[in-house]
Parts: structure tokens; C-alpha cells; sequence
């Protein structure tokens, strides 16, 4: 991790206060397109420096932090922060949003970052128009990471997140735009309301607890994971609507994610890894909400050239047999701004 990069319980906290969960969720079928999966709890996240005489030597180097994954394990990440922020997410330093290499610029043709807070959370890479292909844990060296589809080879593998802030004159225009809003809800009598939006928080995981001594002996010879994708899912992946130079030039701080089979998570770190995902068809006969996302204010991406044609991870691991039902229409819950088209008024 980068100088102020810090683990927050399993919480990344980046400079500026943004945040990022990983997030547990019900993988999708690789057909069709639905509704956003619920979540299931954090992932827990350690420091890979904790773990210095367990984890491999490559892992030392590139530092960050690291979380348990099953092979074909789905997963979102979840964002907050305290003021804007522009967030680069990368899986097997390819851009999940352009589809481009990892840089350490943002760039805007095609934009390789997501704007915060207007983008809340992040399933997948930006494949589709309104749609993404779900992130999905594979082990390196079949081929079937984005990384190695879209580059040729697969080297880095994990995740990869930068975030950007504003510039200091952008940032002093924020504020007083955000204290002539305050304003204007104290005179309308609507009442004071938070300075900055916070982005709409998930279900809580279980508890793990602060990390074990790292158990003594030999480097643990971890299995390379990166992510592959899975089923089709409608989010949207929202425009910058802000100049390019109210973003600073430099990054604020970057973080390493590596991602860990269970069997590797017990032996480095000497924890239960946490239970398997559960059930889809269990969770949908349960009745349990799925939801939908809606923002009437922003604009959608175009789909990334190189990442609309990667394959799902049933290609290099055959089908899914695990049982699917589609939710049914009560159980899709709808977040954000209300869906619907605008009504016209006339002469009374």
C-alpha cells in the first residue's frame, strides 16, 4: 500500500477518505441479462505486510492487501468517500472500465476511472451498453482472466485501485457549492442535510476479528487468482461530468489487492476462510430482494472495444450446473432515483 492507504476494519481506506468494501454476491448464469445480485457480506481483507514470512516473495514486493476467493466466486466492490473522487479499478492491471492498461494518468477517450459518488459500487467490467459482465475469481495460467484475454499473457492478476482527487481550486469551488446548498435547504425550511453524499451501504459482513500472528516457517506457495467474468448484469458506469483539470495529475494512493484460494487464505494467515457462496436458487425461492439502480442525471459509457469480447469463465470450465431462478418482479428493488419517464404538464 501506498503512504496513507490504510485497512479499516475489511475497508480500504484510500487518501481522501475513499473507500472501498469487497463484497460477496450470488454469481449470476452466464446467460441472459439481470438484475443486480444482493450482498452478502464483506470479504475479510488482511495486510499482505502482517503476513511477511508467510506470503510469497512476489507478494511482499508489490505489498497491498490481500482476500480469500472461491474459483468461480463472484464479487462487487462498494464505494464511499468524503468528497469527489476519481477511482481507477484494475483487474490484472488491465483498466476495468477501458479495457486499456493500468496508467498512472486518468485519461477521457476513452475514460479509464469511475467518478465518486455518483458510481456507488462497481460488479464488473464495462462490456456492454448499460450492462457489465460480473467479476468472477479463476486461477492464473488457463488463460481465462480479462488480463489474459485481453492482454495475451497473464502476470499480475488480483485487483488495483488509484484514485485521484480534486484539484485544491476545484475542491474550494466544491465546498462553496456545497455550503450554498446547505444554505438553500436551511431558508426552505427542508432542513440540513450531510455536506457530501455517502454511497449507499451494503449488508455488513461477519466479523473476523484482528488478524493472528502470522504463523512461523516457510513462504507458503500461494496459487496465482485473478478475475475472469461471469453472467451479464444491467449497470451503468456513469460519465465525468467535471473538466479533466479539476482532477489532480498525480495519484493520491494505490493499493495491491491479491486475491487467495481458501486452502492458501488458511495457511498464510492460520483463519477459517469464510463458508462457500450460498445457493442462488436457494436464495431466490427465499424470497430475498435483487435490485436495480437508477440515476436520471447521469450518462452511461459506451462499452470498452477490448473487454466486449471476453469470454465467461464456463468456457474454460464448462457449464454451470448450479440450479437458477429468476427472481420474480417484487423481489427486484429499485435504488437511486425512481425509474419512469417524465409527465408533461399543460394548460389547465
Amino acid at each position: 500500500m501506498s503512504d496513507g492507504v490504510r485497512l479499516d476494519g475489511n475497508r480500504v481506506v484510500l487518501p481522501g477518505g475513499v473507500g472501498v468494501r469487497f463484497v460477496r454476491t450470488l454469481r449470476l448464469p452466464e446467460e441472459g441479462t439481470h438484475p443486480l445480485p444482493p450482498g452478502l457480506g464483506d470479504f475479510p481483507v488482511r495486510r499482505v505486510a502482517d503476513y511477511a514470512d508467510a506470503v510469497p516473495e512476489e507478494w511482499r514486493r508489490r505489498g497491498g492487501v490481500m482476500l480469500p476467493m472461491y474459483v468461480r466466486e463472484a464479487m462487487w466492490l462498494s464505494f464511499g468517500t468524503e468528497e469527489p473522487a476519481a477511482l481507477q479499478v484494475g483487474v490484472g492491471k488491465v483498466c476495468a472500465v477501458s479495457g486499456k492498461p493500468w496508467s498512472s494518468r486518468l485519461a477521457r477517450d476513452p475514460q479509464n476511472y469511475v467518478v465518486l459518488p455518483r458510481q456507488p459500487w462497481l460488479d464488473g467490467i464495462n462490456s456492454g451498453k448499460g450492462t457489465i459482465r460480473q467479476f468472477v475469481a479463476v486461477p492464473m495460467g488457463l488463460g481465462a482472466t480479462v488480463e489474459g484475454q485481453v492482454t495475451g499473457e497473464e502476470v499480475w492478476g488480483g485487483i488495483q485501485l488509484q484514485n485521484f482527487a480534486l484539484t485544491p481550486a476545484a475542491r474550494e469551488r466544491w465546498q462553496a457549492e456545497q455550503q450554498r446548498e446547505m444554505k438553500r435547504l436551511r431558508e426552505t425550511a427542508v432542513g440540513s442535510a450531510p455536506p457530501f453524499p455517502s454511497a449507499m451501504p451494503a449488508p455488513a459482513g461477519a466479523a473476523f476479528g484482528a488478524p493472528p500472528p502470522a504463523p512461523g516457517g516457510a513462504p507458503v506457495r500461494a496459487k496465482a487468482m485473478g478475475l475472469g467474468v461471469g453472467g451479464t448484469m444491467r449497470q451503468e458506469i456513469f460519465h465525468d461530468t467535471r473538466p479533466a483539470t479539476d482532477w489532480a495529475a498525480e495519484p493520491s494512493g494505490r493499493v495491491f489487492v491479491h486475491l487467495v484460494t481458501p486452502r492458501d487464505w488458511r495457511a498464510i494467515t492460520g483463519e477459517v476462510p469464510p463458508p462457500s457462496p450460498v445457493d442462488r436458487k436457494a436464495y431466490t425461492d427465499a424470497g430475498l430482494p435483487w435490485f436495480d439502480y437508477y440515476d436520471a442525471d447521469g450518462t452511461d459509457l459506451a462499452p470498452a472495444d477490448p473487454l466486449t469480447g471476453v469470454a465467461p469463465v464456463g468456457e474454460w470450465f464448462g457449464d454451470d450446473h448450479e440450479p437458477w431462478q429468476p427472481p420474480s418482479a417484487g423481489q427486484v428493488k429499485h435504488l437511486g432515483d425512481p425509474p419512469g419517464k417524465p409527465i408533461a404538464d399543460g394548460e389547465w
